[in-house]
């Protein structure tokens, strides 16, 4: 339970009214598996500007978003299709000028979020001090002599995001979040965050969570408010639960690189979707509901 017994459940658009501003640094989970779709889409609807989003490897969402003109800038260490190849929309934006980006290493900006996560201003590494990445983020990329050695590093600055945004199998009402699988940098974007808002794909009794209380991965304490939302990572995927819709990302490879297509997506999948159960009914292949519906939540 929640530290003082009450509930954290909450709709989509509420969580997004209550914990969300304009300008707000964005930290995005998922790792291949648990990218948190629904509630992107649900920032899209309410129109949301200027945020900032940072992970270490950006899956389209951060394209739909963008396009959707939610955002203003990307910290990343790597964006695209993933298994399908570069961002056609990150690639337009820069050309553009319409975005800003600081680019740095998966591995370095896994330490910015572990420092932010600590609560330490740098981390040091012996990467990056060669290239060109450390040149281009001055402000987060400094080299550094250790006091105690004497040794050439690089000192990579904290980044603690306003608000994560994580999606996972499943959670008690009181917002304990427990996640299966591979979990990439969610847990040190996620625990670097001044807020957490969680979707799941399950909300089951407290009694169910504590019985396997060693694979809860965010404790109702750091959780802000956790919403229901049944496939809401598609078109990625879930551990145990549903596969990953290739198509639809390679759909998205094509339709991305043509602007007007592009809108077209967005319109539709969107725009004209008033809730996540619409964008469900309308556009998750039957076959990954219906193995979502006989594969259940196990433990």
């Amino acid at each position: 339970m929640a530290l003082d017994g009450s509930s954290k459940l909450a709709g989509l658009p509420e969580a997004v009214r209550q914990h969300f501003n304009d300008g707000d640094l964005v930290f995005v989970g998922g790792f291949g598996q648990g990218v948190p779709f629904a509630i992107a889409r649900e920032i899209a609807r309410q129109g949301l500007c200027d945020l900032v989003l940072c992970r270490t490897g950006a899956d389209i969402l951060f394209d739909i978003l963008h396009a959707s003109g939610c955002v203003k800038g990307a910290i990343f260490g790597w964006l695209g299709n993933p298994g399908i190849g570069i961002s056609h929309v990150l690639r337009r934006a820069v050309a553009e000028g319409s975005i800003e980006i600081e680019e740095t290493s998966n591995f370095g900006l896994l330490l910015r979020l572990h420092a932010g996560a600590l609560g330490v201003p740098f981390l040091p590494t012996r990467s990056l001090g060669l290239g060109d990445i450390a040149k281009q983020a001055p402000g987060s990329h400094e080299r550094v002599t250790c006091p105690f050695t004497g040794e050439e590093m690089t000192a990579l600055s904290a980044l603690a995001p306003d608000v994560a945004i994580v999606h996972a199998h499943r959670s008690d009402r009181a917002g304990n979040v427990q996640l299966f699988g591979i979990t990439g940098d969610t847990l040190e974007g996620a625990n670097a965050a001044k807020r957490i808002v969680c979707t799941v794909e399950e909300i089951v009794d407290g009694a169910e969570i504590r019985a396997s209380a060693d694979r809860t991965v965010l404790p109702a304490a750091r959780v802000s408010a956790v919403c229901h939302a049944p496939l809401g990572a598609h078109p990625s995927y879930m551990t145990g639960l549903y596969d990953r819709d290739d198509e639809a990302y390679g759909a998205f490879d094509q339709l991305s690189r043509d602007g007007t297509q592009l809108q077209a997506f967005l319109e539709e999948t969107i725009l004209s979707c008033p809730d996540h159960a619409t964008y469900v009914n309308k556009f998750v292949p039957e076959a990954l509901r219906f193995r979502l519906g006989e594969t259940g939540m196990s433990t």
